[in-house]
C-alpha cells in the first residue's frame, strides 16, 4: 500500500505533462505557419536530438540529485521553455528553446517510467504499465481538445500548457522521497544496455518510427487515396482510440505470458496488419476497424518492452536501461518520417503500409538472426 501514492503520482505526472505536450505541437506549428516558415522547417526533430543527448546522463542525475530535485529542475526547464515559446517572437530562437523543452520532457518520461517500473509489484507490473500507457494516450488525446477550446491565437494556449506542466510536476515532486533511488553506478551505460537487450530495445526504435512516421503520414496517405483531410484525421483518431483501448489488456496479458514471445507476436500481427492495410485502404469501414485493432495492438510494443526491462533490471541498471529505451524511441521518431515518406512517395497506394510492413519484416528478421546466433553459441 505505501507504494500506491508514488505509483499514482508518477502516472498522473506524465499524463498531465502529455496533455501539455500534445497542446504545444499544434501551437508551434500554427505560429511557424503564420511566420511564413515551411512545414519542413517545423523542426520537431530538435526534441529527438535533445532526448538522445540528455537520456544517457539521467542515471547519473538521479543518483546525484535524487528524484525530487531532478524533477524540480525538469519542471523549471519545461515551464521556462514554454514561456520562451510564448514570448520570444524570433522563430530562430525557438530551436534552442525547443531543445530545452525536449530535455525537460525526456527527464519527465524517463523518471516516471523508471518510477512505475521500480514501484510496481512484479506480478502486476504489466497491469501498472498498461495503466500508465492508457493514461498517457488519454492525455495526448485531451491536448488537442483543449486547444479547440482556448484557440491558437495569442499566448493563452501556452499559458494553459505551462499550467498543466506545473500541475503535472506537483505529484511526482511530492512523491519523490518515496521513489526508490540508488547510490551505486549502473554496471552498463545506456549505450551498452542496447547490446544487452537488443530485441527489446529495437522494439522501442520500431515503435518510435511507427508512431511518428506512420501516424504522421496517415492523413497524407488518405489524401492520396481519394479521401479528404477530415477523414485522414479520423483515421489517426481510430489508431489513437485503439491505443487507449488495448494498453491495459495487453499489460494484463504480459503478466501471464512470456513477454518476449508477446513482443514477437505483436510484431507478426503488425506485419500481417500492415499488409492487409495496403489492400483494404479503399474499403472505408473495414479499414477503420483495422486501424483501431492494428494500431492498438502494435502500441503494445513499447509498453511490453518497458515491462520486460522492469522485470530484468533494478536500481541504477533499470534507470540506465530505461534511458536507452527512451533514447531508441527518440531515434525511431527521427528515422520513421523520412523513411516512410520515401515509400509513400514511391507508391501513393501501397507505399505507407508497405514501408511499415518492411520495418516489421526487418525487425522479425533481426529477431530470428539474433536467436539463431544465441542458439549456436550454446
Amino acid at each position: 500500500m505505501p507504494r500506491l501514492f508514488p505509483l499514482i503520482a508518477a502516472i498522473a505526472a506524465i499524463s498531465i505533462v502529455g496533455v501539455g505536450l500534445s497542446m504545444t505541437i499544434p501551437l508551434i506549428a500554427v505560429r511557424m505557419e503564420a511566420a511564413g516558415y515551411s512545414a519542413s522547417a517545423n523542426g520537431w526533430g530538435v526534441s529527438g536530438v535533445a532526448t538522445i543527448r540528455v537520456a544517457p546522463a539521467i542515471p547519473t542525475l538521479v543518483r546525484t540529485l535524487g528524484v525530487r530535485r531532478l524533477m524540480l529542475g525538469a519542471l523549471a526547464l519545461g515551464v521556462a521553455s514554454l514561456a520562451g515559446l510564448a514570448f520570444v517572437d524570433n522563430i530562430l530562437w525557438w530551436y534552442p528553446i525547443r531543445f530545452g523543452l525536449g530535455a525537460s520532457l525526456t527527464l519527465f518520461f524517463v523518471v516516471s517510467e523508471y518510477a512505475v517500473n521500480a514501484l510496481a509489484p512484479p506480478e502486476k507490473r504489466g497491469m501498472w504499465i498498461g495503466i500508465y500507457s492508457t493514461s498517457l494516450y488519454l492525455g495526448f488525446a485531451l491536448g488537442p481538445a483543449i486547444i479547440g477550446i482556448v484557440g491558437t491565437d495569442g499566448r493563452i494556449g501556452f499559458y494553459a500548457a505551462m499550467a498543466l506542466f506545473l500541475l503535472g510536476g506537483a505529484p511526482i515532486i511530492a512523491a519523490g522521497a518515496q521513489i526508490p533511488t540508488f547510490e551505486e553506478k549502473a554496471k552498463q551505460s545506456p549505450f551498452a544496455m542496447i547490446s544487452r537487450a537488443p530485441l527489446v530495445m529495437l522494439a522501442s526504435l520500431l515503435f518510435g518510427a511507427l508512431e511518428t512516421g506512420a501516424m504522421g503520414l496517415l492523413p497524407v496517405h488518405a489524401l492520396r487515396n481519394g479521401y479528404d483531410a477530415a477523414t485522414g484525421a479520423l483515421f489517426v483518431s481510430f489508431v489513437a482510440f485503439g491505443n487507449v483501448a488495448f494498453q491495459l489488456p495487453l499489460g494484463l496479458l504480459s503478466d501471464r505470458v512470456d513477454r518476449l514471445k508477446l513482443i514477437l507476436a505483436i510484431a507478426v500481427f503488425g506485419l500481417i496488419g500492415a499488409l492487409l492495410a495496403t489492400a483494404l485502404t479503399k474499403h472505408y469501414a473495414i479499414f477503420c476497424a483495422l486501424l483501431f485493432v492494428w494500431g492498438g495492438i502494435v502500441g503494445g510494443l513499447y509498453m511490453v518492452g518497458l515491462a520486460m526491462l522492469g522485470a530484468r533490471y533494478t536500481g541504477a541498471d533499470l534507470a540506465s536501461a530505461n534511458s536507452a529505451f527512451v533514447m531508441l524511441y527518440a531515434s525511431g521518431m527521427m528515422v520513421g518520417p523520412p523513411v516512410l515518406g520515401l515509400t509513400l512517395d514511391a507508391s501513393p497506394t501501397y507505399g505507407l503500409f508497405g514501408g511499415v510492413a518492411a520495418l516489421f519484416a526487418a525487425y522479425l528478421a533481426i529477431c530470428a538472426a539474433t536467436r539463431r546466433s544465441s542458439d549456436a553459441a550454446r
